[in-house]
């Protein structure tokens, strides 16, 4: 018989990539969590982990049964869902992240349209990056997340997750109000190839988004400030330090002298829901997603 909690010690390992954050998230030290795996692999007469390097890696055998494994989890899921049939009514804590701008623009206005039509549904909202949601999913700790896109998230066809797209973020030219191509309706992102830009740090999702707009449009932008926040990178525009591409979706402080200016070519990230698979049904995260839906085609009119 498999031990289900020593399975999720094995599964922790191959979502974080080593056993020492493996045991950080799972709050076992990493002496543990290797003597979990140890007994796991002496259960089932087979080799879990072998070294690579100074480290580890999983065997084939950890490769096959963490396949079994993701789909437990999501018939799991399923169980639940199963047991509380009779239970149509979204009820209970509904627990969601995601974003800044996506908590701002999408899941605040959310958590108030299921209170107001669901008063046994308990809402509550975490700002998280996007790495950060795919492990707040895995361990438990939120129901749904609202994420973007990247190369590094986990893959779509992933069995421990379902991630669905929403809607796509169009980048903006945002400009000092007083610039030139202020007054354009739309502009080629090439005429802002000899400007100084301000551009998402280098570990910022967004970041690639940018690099990668402006290289389609035939240039490498002369970058000269980087911030995290893009209220932060508004307020270098509206000293005139520079332009840069923010998403529709953040919402920039009021009154600021920029302006911004679409974009030709509609560069874009896409931003996707997320849940683990299997759980996407059960009643309060499905009201959830169909207002998500719902708000999506205004949040970036």
């Amino acid at each position: 018989m498999i031990d289900l909690r020593r399975l999720h010690v094995l599964r922790a390992v191959d979502h974080y990539g080593t056993v020492t954050a493996a045991a950080r998230a799972l709050h076992f030290t990493p002496s543990a969590a290797s003597q979990q795996i140890r007994q796991l692999a002496r259960d089932l007469d087979v080799d879990l982990l072998e070294p690579q390097g100074r480290g580890v890696r999983l065997t084939p055998a950890a490769r096959s049964l963490l396949a079994h494994a993701d789909a437990i989890q999501a018939r799991w899921e399923q169980a639940e869902l199963d047991l509380r049939a009779d239970r149509v009514e979204p009820a209970g804590p509904l627990r969601v992240g995601g974003l800044a701008a996506a908590v701002s623009v999408l899941l605040a206005p959310m958590a108030c349209r299921l209170r107001e039509r669901h008063r046994r549904l308990t809402v509550s909202i975490q700002e998280s990056g996007v790495p950060e949601s795919f492990d707040l999913l895995f361990e438990g700790e939120i129901d749904l997340a609202v994420v973007e896109a990247t190369p590094h998230n986990p893959p779509m066809s992933d069995p421990r997750f379902d991630q669905q797209p929403l809607l796509d973020d169009p980048f903006d030219l945002v400009v000092p109000a007083d610039h030139p191509l202020a007054e354009r309706d739309r502009v080629h992102l090439a005429e802002a190839a000899y400007e100084d830009w301000i551009a998402p740090v280098a570990d910022s999702p967004c970041r690639t988004h940018v690099m990668s707009a402006c290289g389609a449009a035939g240039f490498s932008p002369s970058v000269v400030h980087h911030a995290v926040e893009w209220n932060v990178t508004a307020h270098l525009v509206a000293h005139r330090l520079g332009v840069a591409l923010i998403p529709r979706l953040a919402r920039l402080t009021p009154h600021l002298p920029v302006t911004r200016v679409r974009c030709e070519g509609n560069p874009h990230r896409k931003l996707l829901t997320c849940t683990r698979s299997g759980a996407q049904e059960r009643p309060a995260i499905a009201a959830a997603l169909r207002v998500l839906r719902d708000l999506a085609p205004t949040a970036v009119a």
